[in-house]
């Protein structure tokens, strides 16, 4: 009988391989959640903007249902809803956001809340930072349907008071996620982000494309640098191994 010398490495390499496999698995399973987010949070949400992204490079035209929406919008217009849009259209410009935010964060630099203020800053500037330069390089034209009674000079893809709007609503969850003010801030994002980008609409200065793309951009932003910075892991003190 042929002894084979190989037989104690090939057990050794099956027993790596085993421990291999239990750990992937193992690693996974406790992961699943943030996995879960990381997916449909920033991959789904970036899937679809390249796919419009691509589209609209292709098709300076833009999307077939960017118009007749305009159109039909416009057709509620009046004097009352113009006062009302341009308003809101400030408040819920980045040039107001983004000193607000500040504001908050001083706040929490104060409490010493270092990985929310983390968060915020991070969310925040870095949407402001992106929809600039995505507005820059795809050099998309506002729409010209009728005459304008607001004026922006910049470029439409993405739409800015989307990504911004969608950013603060999102920031201010989070900071309000362990608080007795969390529905509270549910309900003004949910009433905010969509009013904000009604006022894009209803003033003609976006595509409708704009606000879904601006939205698409600023989900997989906040959720990736929620995945990243984790703001919650520790909200007052700094650990050893941060510092």
């Amino acid at each position: 009988m042929i002894e084979n010398n190989n037989l104690p490495e090939i057990e050794k390499q099956k027993f790596n391989f085993d421990n291999g496999i239990k750990f992937i698995t193992k690693l996974l399973t406790n992961n699943w959640r943030p996995l879960l987010l990381l997916a449909l949070g920033v991959y789904i949400p970036l899937q679809i903007f390249e796919l419009m992204a691509v589209k609209l490079l292709q098709y300076e035209t833009g999307f077939p249902f960017d118009v007749p929406i305009l159109l039909s919008i416009h057709e509620t217009a009046n004097p009352q809803l113009n006062v009302f849009a341009v308003t809101l259209a400030k408040i819920g410009s980045p040039k107001t956001l983004v000193p607000v935010l500040l504001l908050i964060n001083l706040l929490l630099v104060f409490s010493k809340r270092w990985r929310l203020s983390a968060y915020l800053l991070t969310a925040g500037l870095g949407s402001a930072t992106i929809n600039h330069a995505a507005k820059v390089f795809f050099h998309r034209v506002r729409p010209h349907l009728w005459e304008p009674i607001y004026h922006e000079g910049s470029f439409a893809f993405p739409s800015g008071h989307s990504m911004a709007s969608f950013t603060f609503a999102a920031i201010l969850i989070v900071l309000a996620w362990h608080t007795r003010w969390r529905l509270l801030a549910f309900i003004f994002g949910a009433a905010f982000v969509p009013g904000v980008a009604w006022t894009r609409l209803y003033l003609g200065v976006h595509f409708p494309s704009d606000i879904i793309a601006g939205w698409l951009v600023a989900t997989a932003w906040v959720v990736g640098v929620y995945a990243i910075i984790q703001p919650h892991k520790s909200q007052t003190i700094l650990t050893n191994q941060e510092v």
